[in-house]
């Protein structure tokens, strides 16, 4: 039987400011968006701390239906020191009030032994952008 509902738990909440965009219009897959991540920060009752500068980005395609494919890499950086990669991918599309709401599928994948829970998870994310960047709440999908 369908389920109705799919069980999750919360991860964290993780806020990534973006640099300014280059933008690669008008390519075969369609226009690009091509930002770096600065800065940010992620908290959650297992674990917080910050994404390391730079360490990755988004590469955006922007579709001819106006919605958005997501195509991210970061690092973060717990607040004890363990390395956290994070990719996913996922859509953002423009909600009837005017943001940008955006979903993901965050995977990680660590070596830090207090963390390596993360290497089995797959987690979605729900969010939306801001003037500075993007917010997401991160769950895990649970059995």
């Amino acid at each position: 039987m369908p389920l109705e509902s799919l069980p999750v738990e919360f991860l964290f909440t993780m806020t990534a400011n973006v640099s300014a965009p280059t933008m690669i219009q008008g390519g075969p897959q369609g226009s690009r968006l091509i930002v770096s991540v600065p800065a940010g920060t992620f908290e959650g009752p297992k674990l917080r701390g910050t994404v390391v500068p730079h360490s990755g980005g988004d590469w955006v395609t922007l579709r001819p239906d106006g919605s958005m494919k997501l195509d991210v890499r970061l690092t973060l950086q717990t607040d004890d020191g363990a390395h956290i990669l994070v990719t996913y991918t996922g859509i953002g599309a423009r909600a009837a009030d005017g943001s940008t709401k955006v979903y993901s599928t965050p995977l990680f994948e660590t070596g830090a032994e207090k963390y390596a829970w993360l290497n089995t998870v797959q987690a979605v994310g729900i969010g939306s952008t801001g003037p500075n960047g993007v917010t997401y709440e991160v769950y895990a999908l649970r059995a």
